[in-house]
This record gives structure tokens, C-alpha cells and sequence, in this order.
């Protein structure tokens, strides 16, 4: 799929991020990739991103703060893209309530300086992430994107949930096409540490326990990478229509349709890994929901497609990008 104009990924050396950038680019795509490096993760991470998945089809990734509305001024001036997707956001639930203000600078002021510049320099479409964590913790499952979302448990889940009231005003206001894509538990090779599957397989494989929080009863809805992948691209086409009389403006939820015990998760995690979890049984952690559970009919019936990996499939992929990672580095 190849579209005319350039593309701007933010975020561009994150998990999702180097993804998306590498499948546009492959696809013939003129991609320009851009990211803080900002070290929430052990930044050798990111840099290796970009080595292996986006320099081989010609891409650098410009090192560039969103917060700084110069920056972001100066980026859109040169590239004038034609659509933009930004990833870029200070993620993790725990971590917000530790360092709020790298939320409030990362999702709030970043993403209010990228709207500005959509403002002014009009690309066709505006993606961004938003995350299931808006949800909080809702009982009615599985989650569906009418479903109330002003209970945020988070303030990590208070930002994404901004962003999208801030994107429709924009919508509303200026004709901004633009769409919010609800990600449910994302994972894969080139992963974030911070999640638990790649912390729980590091931890398994070095015979370390692993903390198990609310007697393992939580749930998520895993999404492999490429699916996460392949929804973003077919929606990047497909913005909603203003001509309605409404804000050109939708929300669709990505995930997997599988709401999985993380018991269950552990002991998939088990038979990939082929090793037994030592678990650390804990209570239940401040910003943590019982469950994540994705309806994806809008999505399947918007753009044809809804994530489906099998959870067995994408972590054995993910325990072979591992254990030659690990093998690399030395951890």
C-alpha cells in the first residue's frame, strides 16, 4: 500500500512505533521517524530498533522533544506530511503514579503541540494512540468504545482519555480528520521490559520469582504486534467523513477479543519457555484493572480486519527474538 505524501511517525523507536515505520517504509512509503529517547526503558532498546528494523529500508529516526512546540513547529514546516501517527507517549500504569509530570508533559503538552501543527498544516489524517487502560474498571465486558470512560483509575489512563477529547474538539472544530486507536496489551518481539511478559520470561529464565499481583485472576486481552500493525495501516486510509455533519473523528478499539487469567497467560508462558515460574503472590496494585476485554466488531467492520494471534503463537515468536537478544547482551 503505497500512499503519496510523506508519512510523520512520533514515537518512531518505541515497540509500536518502529513497527509501524518499518511496514509503511517496506510498502514504499516515505516515512519520517522521530523520537525522544527518553530513558523510562533502557534506551539501547530503542536504538536498536532503529538499527534493525527501520535503517535497513533507509529510515533515521531525528531525536526531537514533542513538548517543545518549536521543535514540533520546525518539524512540520519541512515535512508538511501528508498523515501523521503518533505513538509517542510516556506509557506504563505504575509509573504515573510515581513521575506524573512526565505524563502530563509527554501525553498533554506533546499531544496538544502535534494537534497545533495538524491545525496548521492540515495533513489528511491524524492517528494516535489511546489506550484500553480509558476503560478503568469497567465490569461490563467486553469493552466496547460507546462505554463510559470517565472513571480513569490512572492518571496515565486521565491522559489518554484527554487525548481523545482533545482530538475530537480539534475534529469538531477545524475538520481534522482524525482517529483514536484504544491499544489492549501489546507484545512481541522488540518489546517493552516493563511488561509482564517480558519482565516474567527474564525473571523465568533466570529461576527469579515473579511478581503475581491479585492471585493471578486479573485478565488482559494480548495483541501480537503485527496485528496492532496491520489495524493502524488500514485505518491510516480510511479516516471517518466529515460530510455527515459530524466531527470527522472515530475511537476504535485494537486488541485480541480474548480476555486472558493471567494464571492462564503464566502457564502458556511456561510451555513456551519450557521453564517452571517461582510466583510471588501480591495484592492487587493502585491503577490496576480486573480486566481488559476487547470488542473489536467496530474495527472489523470499518476496515475488514481484527487482531486474532493466538496467544501461543506470539509468545513463541517473542521467546526467539529473546533468547537471541539476551544472548547479544548478555542479560
Amino acid at each position: 500500500m503505497s500512499i503519496d505524501g510523506p508519512i510523520l511517525v512520533t514515537g518512531a523507536a518505541g515497540f509500536i512505533g518502529s513497527f509501524v515505520a518499518a511496514r509503511l517504509a517496506q510498502t514504499g512509503n516515505k516515512v519520517v521517524a522521530v523520537d525522544n529517547f527518553n530513558s523510562y526503558y533502557t534506551p539501547v532498546l530503542k536504538h536498536r530498533r532503529v538499527e534493525a528494523l527501520l535503517a535497513p529500508h533507509g529510515i533515521s529516526c531525528e531525536k526531537l522533544e514533542l513538548s517543545d512546540m518549536d521543535q514540533v513547529t520546525a518539524l512540520f514546516d519541512r515535512v508538511r506530511p501528508a498523515y501523521v501517527i503518533h505513538l509517542a507517549a510516556q506509557a506504563g500504569v505504575r509509573y504515573s503514579i510515581e513521575n506524573p509530570s512526565a505524563y502530563i508533559q509527554s501525553n498533554l503538552v506533546g499531544f496538544s503541540n502535534i494537534l497545533e501543527a495538524c491545525r496548521k498544516w492540515k495533513p489528511q489524517h491524524l492517528i494516535y494512540a489511546s489506550s484500553s487502560s480509558v476503560y478503568g474498571a469497567n465490569h461490563k465486558v467486553p469493552f466496547q468504545e460507546d462505554d463510559q470512560t470517565d472513571e480513569p483509575v490512572s492518571l496515565y489512563a486521565a491522559t489518554k482519555k484527554s487525548n481523545e477529547l482533545m482530538a475530537y474538539s480539534y475534529s469538531h472544530l477545524f475538520g481534522l480528520p482524525a482517529t483514536g486507536l484504544r491499544f489492549f496489551t501489546v507484545y512481541g518481539p522488540w518489546g517493552r521490559p516493563d511488561m509482564a511478559y517480558f519482565s516474567f520470561s527474564q525473571k523465568m529464565l533466570k529461576g527469579e520469582p515473579i511478581p503475581v499481583f491479585a492471585k493471578g485472576e486479573l485478565r488482559r486481552d494480548f495483541t501480537y504486534i503485527d496485528d496492532i500493525v496491520e489495524g493502524i495501516v488500514r485505518v491510516l486510509t480510511k479516516p471517518q467523513s466529515g460530510d455527515t455533519g459530524k466531527a470527522p473523528h472515530a475511537i476504535f478499539n485494537i486488541g485480541n477479543h480474548q480476555a486472558v487469567r493471567v494464571l492462564d497467560f503464566i502457564s502458556t508462558l511456561e510451555s513456551v519457555l519450557g521453564v517452571q515460574a517461582q510466583m510471588n503472590f501480591l495484592p492487587m496494585q493502585p491503577g490496576d484493572v480486573p480486566a481488559t476485554y476487547a470488542d473489536t466488531t467496530r474495527l472489523q467492520e470499518w476496515v475488514g480486519f481484527a487482531p486474532s494471534t493466538p496467544l501461543q503463537d506470539g509468545l513463541a515468536r517473542f521467546k526467539d527474538w529473546l533468547l537471541g537478544w539476551n544472548a547479544q547482551h548478555h542479560t
